[in-house]
């Protein structure tokens, strides 16, 4: 795809400075900018760049004044990091819209009703009785179950598995490898000593504007739904069991396990490696730092750390002190012995 820098600066609103016709076909670091890429200049430390680099264009804020001759065509804009995101945004959404089609060697059940703009990548299977909304894009080797829905605007990376029953809401984005409906980890345990597997028979619903990192697992519910909350982000390799429930908004970091039944709340932010135990709630706008260990219930607006976690204020100077344990206990063996020697000496 190629754009001018007068269709770029019409998306933008900007002003062109140079020749409106100069043509990109890449984006770019204004530090290895090369021609026919454009870039941005946002960060003062990066100035000098503005004079060497080989972007064709480049877009700048309306306040920067060059103190020498430019190769680069300019695109002046209010804010040009913030303008040099939404290209970002407007370039994938391009990209995504090129991908239309069936391709060859996919499996699409007879009975699938699917919208406009369908793009499905080769060696992909879509069982029975799936709806399929418009400019939905399908990767190869992806697999869609039984009864699935997948609403407007959603992109399924390759290789990810959605498994049946499953309800994907508008605008989200699926990351190759994620597994979505599988089993929820559900074991009676026997008088012999050997485990029964208890059905897993609820679903997985996701609701409008949720993007789902690569190789997450999102299990089915034992009954009912594992339900995640409009415009959740979830990102790499996290773990989400059965019955679980995550509210609005609410980020989690890669390496996260969230066990079975536990609600968390709206406009939450779990760092990485944290550890939830099952069937706890957790409340709105709580923080939890990484590699956390979480085991209670959690009220509304608490930061937490540790494992097992407490609050964070109480976490860093509980830290001080054990940094400086082995100094502490050296302390303590000094003073008994100052006091086992005066004890000694009285008797004497």
């Amino acid at each position: 795809m190629k754009f001018t820098a007068e269709q770029i600066a019409g998306v933008l609103e900007g002003e062109v400075v140079g020749n409106p016709l100069a043509e990109v076909h890449e984006l770019s670091k204004i530090e290895e900018g090369k021609v026919g890429s454009l870039t941005f200049l946002s960060n003062p430390k990066y100035n000098n760049y503005i004079y060497t680099t080989e972007a064709t264009i480049t877009i700048v804020n309306k306040t920067f004044v060059p103190e020498s001759d430019l190769k680069t065509t300019l695109i002046k804009v209010d804010d040009a990091y913030m303008a040099f995101s939404k290209l970002l945004e407007f370039y994938d959404q391009a990209r995504k819209a090129a991908k239309v089609g069936i391709e060859s060697h996919t499996v699409l059940s007879e009975d699938v009703k699917y919208g406009e703009n369908l793009y499905l990548g080769s060696f992909s299977y879509v069982g029975t009785n799936v709806v399929i909304g418009d400019n939905v894009k399908i990767y190869p080797n992806c697999f869609i179950g039984d009864n699935v829905v997948i609403r407007n605007n959603v992109t399924i990376f390759a290789g990810a598995k959605i498994y049946s029953e499953t309800i994907i809401g508008n605008n989200c984005t699926i990351h190759a490898g994620t597994v979505i409906g599988s089993d929820g980890f559900g074991f009676a345990p026997n008088q012999d000593g050997t485990y029964k597997k208890i059905p897993q028979i609820g679903n997985v619903i996701i609701e409008d504007d949720v993007e789902i990192g690569a190789c997450t697992t999102i299990d089915r519910a034992t009954l009912g739904s594992t339900r995640i909350r409009k415009g959740v982000k979830l990102d790499n390799q996290i773990q989400v069991a059965h019955n679980v429930e995550i509210g609005e908004n609410t980020v989690i970091a890669a390496q996260t396990g969230i066990a079975g039944s536990t609600k968390i709340g709206t406009n939450g932010m779990i760092g990485g490696q944290v550890g939830i135990s099952g069937h706890l709630i957790i409340g709105n706008n709580v923080r939890i730092q990484a590699q956390s260990g979480v085991a209670r219930n959690i009220k509304d607006d608490e930061v937490l750390q540790g494992s097992p976690t407490f609050g964070y204020n109480d976490f860093s100077k509980s830290y001080v002190h054990f940094k400086n344990f082995p100094k502490i206990i050296a302390e303590i063996d000094e003073l008994k012995k100052q006091i086992l020697n005066q004890k000694n000496g009285n008797n004497g």
